[in-house]
C-alpha cells in the first residue's frame, strides 16, 4: 500500500478541523442530551465509513476490508472505554456540563498517545518479526482474562495514578467551572476536573496496550492501523453522551469483546507461519461476535429504563460558587518585581499574595 505523503497530511489536517468543530460547538459548558449525542455519533460515524469507502476506492476491496475490520474492532473496544469514563466521572460526581471538556482533551491526548504506539509498534514488528507471537499470546491471555473477571468494575479509589497524583500535585476541594488549574493566595492548583483528566488518559493508555495489537492482527499497514484508530476515537466523547446511562443493559459486551481479542489473536498466530485468513472471513467473524453480544445483551435488559450509574452516598467534592470563581487570581501571573494585578480580598490585609504560609485554614486542608 503506497501512501503518499501528502495523504497523512490530509488526514491529520481532516482530523484537526474536526477537533476544532468540535471543540467550537460545545465551547459553552452545557449539558449533551441524547438527541445531541445521535446526532453528532452519527456525523463521526459517517466520517470514518466514509473514509472506509474511499479507502476501498483507491486502493482496492482488500485494504478496504482491512480498514473496516480495524475500526470495528477499535470502536467495539472503545465502547468498554466508555463505561470505564462512566465510572471515574460518577466516582468524582463530575457536572455532566463540565464533562465534555474533559473528553475533549482525553480524547487529544489519546491520539497522541495512540499515534506513538502505533510508531512503536510497527517498527519493533520491522525489526523483529518474533514479537509477533508476543502480541498474539498477549490478545489470547487478555481475552481469557476479559472472561474471567467480566463481573469485575473499575473502583478509582484504588487506582495507582489518582494517589500518586494527589500525593504529587495540590488540589483544591471543589470544582472550578470547566477550569483545571486555578491560583489561590499566589500558589498554583489543581481542580478535580485536572485529576479526572489525568486518570481518563490513563486508563486510555491502558486501553490502547489491548487495542494496538488487535489491530495489527488484521492489518500491517500502519496508514490503516492509525487512520481506523483516528476515526474510531473521535466519536468516543459522543458515544459516551450515548450510551453512558445504558452501561447496565450491555451485559454479555464484554464477553463479546474477550472473544474478539481471542479470535484476532488466533488470526495473528495462524498468519506468522500457518494460514492467512481472509481478511472478508475475519471482518465477518468480528461483526457477528459483536452483533451477536450486543444483540443479546439488549434483548435478555428488554424493557429497562435510562439510568445514570450509582455515585458515591456523598460527593467527594464540591462546587464553587460563581462569586468564588470570579474572585479567583489571575492563573498566569508576572515575575516577581512587576506589581501584583489582582486585588487582595477582605480580611487578607498584610498577607502576601505570593506567600503559600497565608492560606487559611480551609486552603490548606485543599493543598
Amino acid at each position: 500500500m503506497n501512501v503518499p505523503f501528502w495523504a497523512w497530511l490530509a488526514v491529520l489536517a481532516v482530523i484537526v478541523l474536526m477537533l476544532a468543530v468540535d471543540l467550537f460547538a460545545h465551547r459553552k459548558a452545557h449539558v449533551i442530551g441524547v438527541r445531541e449525542a445521535a446526532l453528532w455519533s452519527a456525523v463521526w460515524v459517517a466520517f470514518g465509513v466514509g473514509f472506509g469507502f474511499l479507502t476501498w476506492q483507491v486502493y482496492g476491496a482488500e485494504f478496504g476490508q482491512q480498514y473496516f475490520a480495524g475500526y470495528l474492532i477499535e470502536k467495539s473496544l472503545a465502547v468498554d472505554n466508555v463505561f470505564i469514563w462512566a465510572i471515574i466521572f460518577t466516582y468524582f460526581a463530575v457536572p455532566r456540563e463540565y464533562q465534555h471538556r474533559v473528553l475533549f482533551f482525553g480524547v487529544l491526548g489519546a491520539l497522541i498517545f495512540r499515534g506513538i504506539f502505533i510508531a512503536a509498534g510497527s517498527a519493533i514488528i520491522s525489526s523483529a518479526g518474533w514479537v509477533l507471537y508476543v502480541f498474539a499470546a498477549f490478545l489470547l491471555i487478555t481475552g481469557y482474562r476479559m472472561i474471567r473477571h467480566r463481573n469485575d468494575t473499575l473502583d478509582p479509589e484504588k487506582s495507582r495514578a489518582l494517589k500518586l497524583f494527589r500525593q504529587r500535585v495540590p488540589m483544591t476541594d471543589d470544582f472550578h467551572g470547566q477550569r483545571f488549574l486555578i491560583r489561590k493566595n499566589g500558589v498554583l492548583l489543581a481542580t478535580p476536573l485536572l485529576a479526572v483528566l489525568v486518570l481518563i488518559e490513563v486508563t486510555d493508555i491502558i486501553f490502547a496496550v489491548d487495542s494496538i495489537p488487535a489491530i495489527f492482527a488484521v492489518t500491517d499497514e500502519v496508514f490503516l492501523v492509525f487512520t481506523a484508530n483516528a476515526f474510531a476515537i473521535l466519536g468516543l466523547r459522543a458515544m459516551y453522551f450515548l450510551l453512558a446511562d445504558l452501561i447496565h443493559r450491555f451485559i454479555y459486551l464484554k464477553i463479546g469483546l474477550a472473544l474478539v481479542l481471542i479470535w484476532v489473536g488466533i488470526k495473528m498466530l495462524l498468519k506468522i507461519d500457518i494460514y492467512y485468513i481472509p481478511t472478508a472471513l475475519s471482518l465477518a467473524v468480528i461483526a457477528t461476535i459483536l452483533g451477536v453480544s450486543i444483540g443479546v445483551s439488549l434483548w435478555a435488559t428488554r424493557g429497562q429504563e435510562r439510568r445514570a450509574p450509582e455515585g458515591p452516598a456523598h460527593s467527594p467534592f464540591g462546587t464553587a460558587s460563581p462569586e468564588e470563581i470570579m474572585a479567583l487570581e489571575p492563573l498566569w501571573v508576572r515575575r516577581r518585581g512587576t506589581k501584583a494585578t489582582s486585588t487582595p480580598q477582605q480580611g487578607d490585609a498584610g498577607k502576601s499574595d505570593t506567600d503559600p504560609h497565608s492560606f487559611t485554614k480551609g486552603d490548606a486542608r485543599e493543598r
